[in-house]
């Protein structure tokens, strides 16, 4: 196999962009602060608080210092030595191979290991990502970002250089410790997305430095194929092809693998590994917990705002593989011609395909996730079933699951000059537009839910219904298996940033959970309140990977989720436990 080439960078770290004076200054004004929350609002004692600090030398918590030397920031993989480096503490290996190049003749076939390399392979910089077209002009999909402005701005995209490329099977890692004998819980990111665009470090947010520091975990995020080349349904075409329609799932098994194979080196417990993700990266945790090849090697879950009950069915997989062959102008007798044809051409196609299929429905209130866009297929092997239909999947029933929305989600007030305009009457028209007569009661129903609401909200609100009641299907059923517990939340937090107009949009959770409210001052402001809840959050993340109980000092009690009273955390400036959160509207817009 192919040697993965070494970094042509020097030896330095392109950790977190460097703090201002003006950020270290706050920082520094914040340290009091910052001490009365770990021991009094969120941990019970220092230990837990700061135990990478607690175990690092002087030296090693100087502020600002970064080392990446053979002698202290080399870790053995299972395909040779990498080189790393430590920022304040906490060692980042980026762009590690996890798997051998997937493209040329290994285009739309399973991942391959690594070939093993001699010397030091340096770990220094994010690798390729999986083409997925232009991100500022539009994506494969279909879907177009040049007009968000907001968006963009609160969520940093594309804060770190993209450099597409089928060579893209990469993993991130953060952790307080390496070469010793650590055993910290293990915490892998799903990036969104949907399963046709992202990477690993599209956001800022992402950057898993602070929680690994803050928290006492080993943080990964990675990359993996997408769309077409991670998705496209060969099957008919020869047993060649016959994983096809999954092998971008099956590299995310193959990060799992990585894990238990390398993951003690890094100071981790390949018998604590927890899979998170939002959007398209929840999806991707759902399919986790159906899959066979990833039963054993994960034993935590949680699923950010992607409650995606089902998956494409043979049926609809082969005809999304049809038309995709039609656009390239490929046939049945010359189908190996796919592995040849360059990225260009086939992402034009997966453009194509975006817009003739389009995900999800065209009415906002009523957008579900799923759709006839490539995504995993349910081909009876590599993916049996559905994830959560009928019910939670059987193989993963021992693994406790966490699920949650944001309030807002895809309507809200990012680059949304309504969030001031629209009137009653407006209200009135888009939901009979979409519910019929059954309007006039929804709207009731969140008006009794959130009194105090704009009409804007309410419309907000309603759009989310949809997405709020898959994910509190998903946790209804894997309650039901009765074999581990399932917790449910909802993220309502509202930024001060843009005058508060954005409102509880889909994706701004991600910095809270990943502990980077400070570093993510575009979203947080860097209100007290925006870190006190950051540490909330990402404080009850980190008490589920460790236990399996999101529960922590810092929080009102989280009770698992009932039938009977669907417990809800609100993340929120205060936290509160809900019951029955929304029952009425999510009944009533299901039902229309």
């Amino acid at each position: 196999m192919k040697t993965p080439p070494a970094s042509r960078q020097n030896d330095s770290c392109p950790a977190s962009p460097p703090a201002s004076p003006e950020r270290r200054a706050f920082v520094k004004g914040l340290a009091t602060l910052g001490a009365g929350l770990a021991s009094s609002t969120v941990f019970s004692n220092s230990a837990q608080a700061q135990p990478a600090a607690a175990k690092a030398g002087p030296a090693e918590r100087a502020p600002g210092l970064t080392t990446a030397s053979d002698a202290a920031t080399v870790v053995e993989t299972t395909a040779g030595k990498i080189r790393g480096c430590r920022r304040n503490g906490v060692y980042g290996f980026r762009g590690v191979p996890y798997g051998a190049s997937t493209g040329g003749a290994a285009r739309f076939l399973p991942p391959q290991k690594p070939g093993r390399w001699a010397g030091i392979h340096n770990a220094l910089h994010y690798g390729h990502v999986c083409p997925i077209g232009d991100p500022a002009h539009g994506y494969a999909d279909g879907g177009n970002r040049a007009d968000k402005d907001e968006d963009q701005f609160l969520l940093y995209r594309g804060y770190a250089e993209q450099v597409p490329g089928e060579d893209c099977l990469r993993v991130n890692v953060w952790t307080p410790e390496i070469n010793g004998s650590g055993r910290r819980p293990v915490m892998i990111y799903m990036h969104g997305g949907g399963f046709t665009g992202g990477c690993s470090q599209d956001l800022l947010s992402y950057d898993g430095e602070n929680l690994a520091r803050n928290h006492d975990v080993v943080v990964l995020t990675h990359n993996h194929r997408l769309n077409a080349f991670g998705y496209l349904n060969l099957m008919e075409h020869g047993s060649k092809y016959a994983a096809s329609a999954n092998v971008g799932m099956l590299d995310i098994v193959a990060v799992l693998e990585w894990v238990r194979d390398n993951i003690a080196n890094f100071g981790g417990d390949p018998g604590n590994v927890t899979v998170f993700g939002q959007s398209g990266g929840g999806g991707k945790v759902a399919a986790l917990m159906a899959m066979p090849s990833a039963k054993g090697l994960f034993h935590r879950a949680i699923i950010q705002t992607g409650p995606y009950l089902r998956f494409l069915t043979m049926e609809e997989s082969n005809q999304l593989s049809a038309a995709m062959l039609q656009e390239l102008g490929v046939t049945k007798d010359r189908i190996d011609d796919l592995q040849k044809l360059p990225v260009e051409r086939i992402l034009a196609a997966v453009g194509a395909m975006g817009r003739k299929f389009p995900r999800g429905g065209t009415n906002p209130l009523k957008r579900t996730f799923g759709g006839i866009v490539f995504s995993p297929t349910v081909d009876g092997t590599i993916l049996p079933t559905h994830p959560f239909d009928p019910g939670a999947p059987a193989i993963s029933a021992s693994v406790p699951l966490m699920v949650g929305s944001n309030f807002h989600e895809f309507v809200n007030g990012c680059d949304n000059p309504q969030v001031t305009t629209m009137t009653d009457d407006d209200l009135t028209r888009r939901v009979r537009e979409a519910f019929g007569d059954k309007a006039p009661a929804i709207i009731a129903a969140y008006r009794k839910e959130y009194p105090r609401n704009s009409p804007f909200d309410h419309y907000a609100s309603i759009a989310a219904a949809p997405v709020r009641e898959a994910s509190f299907t998903q946790t209804a059923r894997k309650a039901a298996l009765g074999a581990a517990p399932a917790y449910q939340y909802m993220f309502s937090w509202r930024t001060p940033v843009l005058d508060g107009r954005p409102g509880t949009f889909h994706s701004c959770e991600v910095s809270f959970a990943f502990d980077n409210a400070e570093l993510c001052d575009h979203y947080s402001g860097r209100t007290p309140e925006a870190l006190a809840l950051a540490k909330q959050v990402s404080g009850a993340w980190v008490s589920f990977a460790r236990t399996g109980n999101p529960n922590h000092p810092g929080l009102p009690h989280w009770p698992a989720f009932t039938a009977e009273k669907c417990e809800t955390m609100v993340f929120d400036a205060p936290c509160e436990v809900r019951n029955n959160l929304e029952a009425e509207g999510r009944r009533l817009t299901a039902m229309a």
